[in-house]
């Protein structure tokens, strides 16, 4: 038998994208707020007036705000007046990297060598090898030395990353893995550096971290239209998606990010809920969509329907040296901005939003273009410890 609840607010993830807004909304008043959480952890609990229902899954959507969900409690079909989608992202793993060799043990993602080292006090091995080049990488990089594995290197395929002094390790910039080695339990990983150079690095682990894939399966099942850039719930500056009183924050949006930004991200869709809610604002029934020009890779938001909550999250395909980004419609500038930072394809760049204004509703899609200074192939930080 299914049982059945109502609830004002139900949020979709209990990372810091969900507990932030949830704690939020109900320090406001929002109502009766649920979180459902896939990890398993025990009875329900109370967080800063939310409830955290843990070892929930969602299988689908009986309505447009009504989900299908089991839990080892059994099924229940749970029906909010809004709905958050705060459901993360997960780093591809190697098959999905299309890594050729063998099938060995001791191969791993950031989030799997986390659980193992810190969830469960397990062994992963004596000889590492990290592969990525964002704050997954040193993390998974510190979770190997709290376990006493030794890091052999940092191996990305970026260009311009070198080991600073709380890297204890080479970072092998422009280097990608070509092979997995190894029967049984893995033995090493042969690279490939972009001017040719090969080497093979022995290891008995290797942990693919980053590349992260926003967990958009619920979106996806509830008919919530995707980003094609991002591959995540595509929303407008108030995290509305393509359904009625369906929003979205944090990594399910653009992969990872720091956890500072799904907190902001949770706290500021908090105003756009209650204000759903209160009916104060109404839906929209159109919006313009923003894309973007190679080399970038995305944009979130992607689309403006309406005032804009905040600035845009730009990601680069390739290194870009304090870009200078415009924003057009149909021919017309609408903004040109000099972006003083370095854009990578493992690090995102702000984008003022104070241009939103001007965007004709009724006119075509809005388009962002980058002209920046590509470091060189003798910009590639050629690490000292390069093997081969």
């Amino acid at each position: 038998m299914t049982a059945t609840r109502t609830v004002d607010v139900l949020v979709v993830g209990a990372g810091h994208a969900g507990r932030a807004a949830a704690a939020r909304l109900a320090a406001l008043g929002a109502g009766t707020v649920e979180v459902l959480e896939r990890e398993a952890g025990g009875a329900p609990r109370p967080s800063g007036g939310a409830v955290i229902r843990t070892g929930v899954t969602v299988t689908g959507w009986a309505g447009p705000l009504t989900l299908d969900t089991t839990s080892p409690a059994g099924l229940a079909r749970v029906t909010a007046r809004a709905v958050i989608l705060a459901t993360g992202a997960r780093e591809r793993p190697r098959a999905a990297r299309l890594v050729p060799g063998t099938r060995p043990a001791g191969v791993l993602t950031g989030g799997e060598l986390r659980r193992a080292v810190y969830g469960y006090g397990q062994a992963v091995g004596t000889r590492a090898v990290v592969v990525g080049a964002d704050a997954a990488a040193f993390g998974a990089m510190r979770a190997l030395r709290h376990a006493g594995v030794e890091v052999a290197a940092i191996v990305t395929e970026e260009v311009g990353r070198t080991s600073h002094g709380w890297r204890p390790a080479p970072v092998l910039s422009g280097t990608t893995v070509t092979e997995l080695l190894g029967r049984g339990r893995l033995s090493g990983v042969r690279l490939r550096h972009h001017d040719g150079r090969e080497a093979t690095v022995a290891c008995d682990t290797v942990v693919f971290t980053g590349d992260w894939v926003p967990e958009h399966e619920p979106a996806r099942l509830g008919g919530v239209v995707l980003d094609p850039g991002t591959r995540g719930p595509a929303v407008d500056g108030a995290f509305r998606t393509s359904v009625a009183g369906v929003f979205a924050v944090g990594d399910v949006l653009h992969g990872g990010e720091p956890a500072g930004t799904a907190v902001a991200e949770g706290r500021a869709v908090t105003g756009p809920v209650l204000s759903f809610l209160s009916g104060a604002v109404s839906w929209p029934e159109r919006s313009v969509q923003v894309v973007v020009d190679a080399p970038l890779r995305w944009v979130t938001p992607s689309r403006i329907g309406g005032p804009a909550g905040g600035g845009f999250l730009l990601r680069a395909a390739e290194r870009l040296v304090r870009p200078v980004v415009t924003v057009r419609q149909e021919g017309a500038v609408l903004h040109r901005q000099r972006v003083w930072r370095t854009a990578t394809p493992s690090r995102s760049v702000v984008l003022a939003g104070g241009w939103t204004g001007r965007v004709d509703p009724d006119g075509g899609p809005v388009r962002i273009t980058v002209a920046g200074r590509p470091p060189g192939r003798h910009g590639s930080a050629r690490p000292s410890a390069w093997w081969g």
